[in-house]
C-alpha cells in the first residue's frame, strides 16, 4: 500500500501506500461505542478491495475483510476463510476449498462464487488493484481480462488456473484484493464502497459510519466465526489534519493508539510513554518518487540526475538528527525484515551519500541540457513530512548548487490524486508498506510496467521479464535469486530513490491494553481491550 499501501502510505493503505502516513479531520470526536479510537486517514477511493492500494482505506478493509488467509503478527500465513488450498504437481492449478460456516455481516453466506465474481470484477472492470491478478489465466500483463482460470466447482470449491508455477500463491491471497464480495455489492458497486458490507471481525456501526474527512466508526461483526474475534467494543479512525494534532489527542486521553508519531516527539515519545510504546522495524520503505515525465529525468540524462540527488541525500544525517534513529538508512528496496533481503546487491552504493561522485554525476547530466528550474519535494502537509522533506531538500542543494525546496499539498488524498492525474509536476515523496510478506511484493505492484502503484511511469523490459521469472520460480531461491538482479536493475535506473526503513513508531494510552504491532506496523485491532474506568 503507498506508505501502503501503500503508497505510504502509509495502508494502504500508505499502503499502502506509506504510502501513507497521513490525515485528514482535526481532533477526536465522541463515539458512538465504549471502542478503540485510532488515528486515520481520509480513504483515497469507495472502499472496494480491488479500489483500494493506499493505507488510509487498507487498514479499513483489513478491519472488515477476511480472505483466504491471514497473517499471523510474524507475517506467517495461515488458512483463515479457506479450509484447504492444494496446488497439483507443477504449481498451476490450486484447489480452493471453504469452510461452510463464514458470513458476510448482512447474514449472507460466504460461497465460491462471492470470490471469483469480486476477482472478475477487479479484471475485468481494470480496477487499481488488477495486477494483483497478472499470473492468473485469462488476465494480461497488466492483470486485466476475463478471469478463465477461476473456476466454480461447487458451492465451497473453486480452483485457480496460473499462467506459470508460482511457489508462494498461498502467501499472497492473504492480501485485501483477494477478498470476497457478497451479492449485494456485487450487483451494485457504487453502494457496497459506501456502505462495504464485509466477512471481517468487524463492519460499519450504521450505514452512515463513514464520515468523510472526519472518522470511520466500527464494530464487531456478530455473524464472525473466524480466529480474530474483536476483544473489544469497536474501533474508530479519526481522520487528522496533522500527526501533532493526534499526538496530542492521545497525551490528553482522546485517542488510544497512535501507529506513528510527530517529527517533534520522536526523541521523547518513549519516555513520554514509558511502557506505553513500541520501536520497532517492520516492512516499510520511504523513497522519493522522480517521474519519467518530468523535464530533465527522461532517458539518460535522467538517469544520471536521479543518481546524482541520491548521492547527495545524507540519509545518515537525516535519521540520526529528525528520527533519533528510529529509521534506518535504505540499501535496496525492500525492506530487511522480509525474506530474501540483502544488504549488499551490486550497485548499492548508489544511496550511499558521496558529494564528489553526485557533483561528477550531475555534471555529466548537464553536459546532456544544462539544468534549469527549482528541484522540488511534494508532500503531504498532514502527514509529519516537512521536517525531512526541507533537510532532503537542503542536503541536494548544498551539495549540487541548484535550488531545491519542499512542495507542500494540503493532504494525502488530494497528493495521491495529482500523482495518479500527473499533475504534481515535482518529485513526491512515496513509500511502501508491504501487503502481504515478500519482497515480491514491494518490486512488481511499484517498478512492472503499467503496475497499479507505478506512478512514476517507469519501464524496463529487462526487469519485467525478471519479475515474471522471479513469479514463476520452482522455488524460494530461485524466485530470490531472480529478485535481486531485478533489483540491481533498479539501482542503476532510480525509478524511485531509496531513502530509509521503517521502524513503527506507536504509543497507546493507558485506557488499553493488549496493543501489539504486525509485521506491517499495524495495531493488531481485535487483541486490544479497553481498561474498566477507576
Amino acid at each position: 500500500m503507498n506508505l501502503k499501501k501503500a503508497w505510504l502510505a502509509i495502508p494502504a493503505a500508505a499502503a499502502l501506500a506509506l504510502t501513507a502516513c497521513a490525515g485528514g479531520g482535526g481532533s477526536a470526536t465522541t463515539t458512538t461505542n465504549n471502542g478503540i479510537v485510532l488515528n486515520g486517514s481520509e480513504p483515497q477511493n469507495a472502499l472496494l478491495p480491488g479500489q483500494t492500494s493506499e493505507t488510509g482505506g487498507g487498514r479499513i478493509l483489513s478491519a472488515i475483510f477476511s480472505q483466504l488467509v491471514r497473517y499471523e503478527a510474524d507475517g506467517t500465513a495461515v488458512l483463515d476463510v479457506a479450509e484447504s488450498i492444494e496446488p497439483n504437481e507443477d504449481n498451476t492449478l490450486w484447489t480452493v476449498k471453504l469452510h461452510q460456516d463464514r458470513k458476510f455481516s448482512d447474514g449472507t453466506p460466504v460461497k465460491a462464487e462471492n470470490f471469483t465474481r469480486a476477482w472478475n470484477l477487479v479484471t475485468s472492470q481494470n480496477q487499481k488493484q488488477a495486477s494483483f491478478f497478472d499470473s492468473f489465466e485469462g488476465t494480461n500483463e497488466e492483470g486485466v481480462g476475463e478471469l478463465t482460470g477461476v473456476q466454480v466447482v461447487d458451492d465451497y470449491t473453486f480452483t485457480i488456473k496460473l499462467k506459470n508455477p508460482a511457489y508462494d500463491l498461498i502467501t499472497r491471497l492473504g492480501y485485501s484484493a483477494y477478498a470476497p464480495l457478497p451479492n449485494s455489492t456485487l450487483d451494485d458497486p457504487d453502494k457496497g464502497g459506501q456502505v462495504p458490507v464485509g466477512n471481517g471481525p468487524y463492519k460499519l456501526a450504521s450505514d452512515d459510519a463513514w464520515e468523510h474527512n472526519v472518522k470511520i466508526t466500527l464494530v464487531p461483526n456478530e455473524n464472525y466465526v473466524g480466529d480474530e474475534k474483536p476483544q473489544n467494543e469497536g474501533v474508530t479512525y479519526v481522520f487528522y489534519n496533522s500527526m501533532d494534532a493526534a499526538y496530542n489527542d492521545l497525551k490528553a486521553g482522546n485517542v488510544d493508539v497512535l501507529d506513528a508519531v510527530p517529527s517533534s516527539a520522536m526523541a521523547s515519545y518513549q519516555q513520554t510513554f514509558a511502557g506505553t510504546s513500541v520501536n520497532e522495524p517492520y516492512a516499510g520503505i520511504m523513497t522519493l518518487t522522480i517521474p519519467q515525465y518530468l523535464d530533465h529525468f527522461k532517458g539518460e540524462e535522467g538517469k544520471l540526475r536521479r543518481q546524482a540527488i541520491s548521492m547527495a541525500i545524507n540519509r545518515d544525517e537525516i535519521t540520526s538528527t529528525i528520527y533519533a534513529g528510529a529509521r534506518t538508512p535504505a540499501k535496496d528496496f525492500t525492506a530487511p525484515t522480509l525474506p530474501g533481503y540483502s544488504d549488499s546487491l551490486p550497485g548499492s552504493d548508489v544511496l550511499t551519500y558521496n558529494e564528489t561522485k553526485a557533483k561528477e554525476l550531475w555534471a555529466q547530466a548537464d553536459a546532456i541540457a544544462p539544468w534549469d528550474g527549482t528541484f522540488e519535494i511534494a508532500y503531504n502537509s498532514d502527514g509529519g513530512h516537512k521536517e525531512w522533506v526541507d533537510a532532503a531538500a537542503n542536503s541536494i542543494k548544498n551539495t549540487l548548487n541548484i535550488d531545491a525546496q519542499g512542495k507542500a499539498i494540503v493532504d494525502f488524498k488530494t497528493m495521491l490524486q495529482q500523482e495518479d492525474d500527473q499533475t504534481i509536476g515535482a518529485s513526491f515523496r512515496s513509500g511502501w508498506q508491504g501487503d502481504y510478506p515478500s519482497i515480491y511484493n514491494f518490486l512488481q505492484p511499484l517498478y512492472v510496467t503499467k503496475a497499479a502503484s507505478n506512478k512514476g511511469e517507469y519501464s524496463n523490459p529487462e526487469f519485467d521479464a525478471l519479475m515474471t521469472k522471479a513469479a514463476g520460480a520452482a522455488n524460494a531461491d530461485e524466485a530470490t535469486t531472480a529478485m535481486q538482479q531485478a533489483q540491481e536493475i533498479l539501482l542503476q535506473d532510480l525509478p524511485v530513490i531509496p531513502l530509509w526503513y521503517y521502524n513503527v513508531n506507536g504509543a497507546w494510552s493507558k485506557n488499553v491494553s493488549n496493543v501489539t504491532f504486525d509485521w506491517r506496523g499495524q495495531p493488531m485491532l481485535s487483541e486490544i481491550t479497553k481498561n474498566a474506568s477507576k
